[in-house]
């Protein structure tokens, strides 16, 4: 193109000038306006904040009030293992007494000497007792508190990991209300844009003021829906928040989450039923070690009023015990046959646990390829309802449809869209519970 140059003092020079600086100004102020909306997107965006479910997992389980059981178990178990330990403390007790005698005897000893009886005693005694050996019973009973505290941690573990099965629920319903809110916006701009083509054809008088209410109509239908998804949202939003001990906004996002999950290893149940038979084998080292005898070093020192002129007020004693109950063996083969039931519903328990887990596990399997198939099915379905729309687009500006019969494909294509969308959270929370199954 040829550049033509122009003497300034024209009157269409200056014309052209003042547009020039027109536009200048224009754009500049285009610019200043652009940069305001990007920096309001963007403080905007700052302001969201993005949850994913693993922080969801996390946070539900720092904030479950079942944690602190924990710490009171790690106490109970403490408490326990110290009295036990102290079984090898020197075991002191001290007894103050006083008797009454009748009928004294007053004899003579061989050497003609008399001996006098008196008919009161008063007495104090200190004695001291240390166990030297006691067939295993103190390390029996310490071993039987750490197997019992295994057991109750194991049990918390059990009931806290089903926090994630009722993260998964609030979440995935979450997911689901935003999703459906994009499918309305997004039947909200169809309708839209065939109002403004019925907007044209009444102007054109080839369509009439009742086809642009009809379609007015389904709008704030669409609008009321939208006001209905974002109450549920908000509700659910609250209850997710609750749950995990964080104040969540309405304008926070929640992250999909992908397919590639990976179990994070084995159900905790599993480890309850192994810390329960470890319990059982604590509890027969306990029966086996009453069965062994016991011995102990024995001290004594007391103090006496006289009985008889040759008793010296004061005397120390010791010497070693040795103790062999027998009363063990009258229990034993009840206590041996209730150890043997106990185990036997340890077993019970376990082989229903993975029984009840495989069916789930099935039932989640054959959802997850049903999903699947229905996912690539609703593909196929939204192409040809978007195509049908298309075509009754067409004909309505040609007039050989109505706006109800456009109307009817516009709402069949959002229903088609949503059904897919369904799917799709449908099969990702269905993932997820199958992670949770297996683990």
């Amino acid at each position: 193109m040829g550049h033509y140059l122009v003497p300034m003092d024209s009157r269409w020079a200056r014309k052209r000038l003042y547009l020039c600086n027109q536009k200048t100004n224009d754009d500049m102020k285009t610019n200043r306006l652009y940069s305001l909306c990007v920096a309001l997107l963007t403080s905007t965006l700052m302001c969201q904040a993005q949850v994913s479910i693993n922080q969801c997992y996390e946070l539900a389980v720092s904030n479950y009030p079942l944690i602190k059981q924990y710490g009171l178990i790690e106490q109970s178990r403490d408490y326990t293992l110290n009295n036990a330990s102290k079984g090898w403390l020197p075991q002191v007790s001290a007894s103050v007494s006083g008797y009454a005698f009748t009928d004294v005897i007053n004899q003579s000893n061989a050497m003609g000497q008399a001996i006098d009886m008196k008919n009161a005693l008063a007495s104090a005694s200190v004695t001291v007792s240390q166990t030297i050996y006691d067939g295993g019973a103190i390390a029996a009973r310490k071993q039987l508190a750490e197997a019992q505290a295994d057991v109750e941690r194991h049990r918390v573990d059990a009931t806290i990991y089903e926090v994630r099965s009722r993260v998964n629920q609030l979440y995935f319903a979450v997911l689901l209300i935003d999703e459906r809110l994009h499918m309305n916006r997004l039947l909200q701009d169809d309708l839209r844009l065939s109002q403004k083509t019925v907007q044209s054809m009444v102007k054109n008088g080839v369509a009439n003021q009742n086809d642009l209410d009809a379609v007015g109509v389904e709008i704030l239908s669409c609008e009321q829906q939208a006001i209905g998804l974002r109450g549920q949202r908000h509700a659910y939003m609250q209850m997710l928040g609750a749950f995990i001990g964080k104040e969540l906004a309405d304008s926070d996002t929640l992250q999909l989450p992908t397919r590639d999950v990976m179990p994070s290893g084995r159900r905790p149940e599993l480890d309850y039923y192994d810390s329960q038979e470890r319990a059982l084998q604590a509890r027969r080292s306990l029966l086996d070690a009453q069965l062994k005898p016991h011995v102990s070093a024995m001290g004594m020192a007391m103090l006496h009023t006289r009985v008889a002129s040759m008793m010296n007020n004061a005397m120390l004693a010791g010497g070693v015990t040795l103790s062999w109950n027998i009363g063990a063996l009258y229990t034993r083969k009840n206590d041996l046959a209730q150890l043997e039931l106990d185990r036997q519903q340890i077993d019970v328990s376990r082989e229903t646990f993975a029984f009840n887990n495989a069916q789930q596990s099935r039932l989640s399997n054959g959802q997850i390829a049903s999903l699947e198939q229905q996912i690539a099915k609703d593909g196929e379905i939204v192409q040809l309802r978007e195509n049908i729309r298309k075509r009754d687009e067409k004909r309505l500006v040609n007039g050989l449809t109505s706006v109800n019969e456009l109307l009817r494909s516009i709402n069949a294509v959002s229903e088609a869209r949503q059904t897919r969308v369904l799917h799709e959270v449908q099969l990702l929370q269905e993932i997820y519970n199958l992670n949770y199954i297996n683990n």
